[in-house]
């Protein structure tokens, strides 16, 4: 049970930090649109890429050589100068927020809520290396409690953000609140696009 204790807290304290995947989920939940799904597909990717660390931290550290990493750094930057670039376009006209829910299919949430999971170095490096790693010496059975207690945090966090967003959109209706919240999720996502960009010139 110790061990189930530590995964959760040691989980908690790397998805804490604010990140494309998590502003991507607020999004949503401001919206109220998907968040269910939104959520449910983010926790279970955790889910699975804990374990795969857990219990394939060796084979994966030989896979996830420098090659992969920049190829996923040069994809996530380009995903994120179109998602950026569709944002500023929005920007630029009136925002109608029941208009831009309709216009969004299922299948197009699906493809950026996974986008902005398995392209993200930064979820391989906490999930499948931080946790991986940290966990390589424990028993077998206290690697299951650890992973299930990383994979509850995961859970808690992102249904919590969603469903606190969802909750919270009801006060945040008016086009002048978003459009300071569409301008916020422009600025940082052009600093985490250029933050990407600094990352992929350190491999030349």
């Amino acid at each position: 049970m110790s061990f189930l204790i530590l995964g959760f807290f040691t989980g908690l304290s790397l998805i804490l930090a604010i990140g494309a995947q998590n502003i991507f989920v607020i999004e949503q939940g401001l919206k109220k649109q998907y968040v269910f799904l939104v959520c449910l597909m983010c926790s279970i990717s955790d889910l699975i890429l804990i374990f795969l660390g857990i219990f394939l931290f060796q084979y994966f550290g030989d896979l996830f050589n420098s090659t992969i990493e920049l190829i996923l750094n040069i994809l996530l930057l380009i995903f994120l100068t179109h998602f950026i670039y569709e944002k500023l376009s929005i920007q630029k006209n009136n925002i109608n927020l029941n208009k831009e829910i309709k216009s969004i299919s299922l299948a197009g949430i699906i493809t950026k809520t996974l986008v902005f999971t398995y392209l993200n170095p930064h979820v391989y490096s906490d999930t499948v290396f931080f946790l991986g790693n940290f966990s390589k010496n424990l028993l077998m059975i206290d690697k299951y409690y650890f992973g299930i207690g990383a994979s509850i945090s995961s859970f808690l966090f992102f249904f919590s953000i969603g469903y606190l967003s969802k909750m919270l959109s009801k006060y945040l209706q008016s086009e002048l609140i978003w459009r300071r919240i569409n301008l916020f999720i422009i600025i940082f996502m052009s600093i985490i696009a250029l933050y990407v960009l600094i990352e992929i010139t350190k491999f030349f």
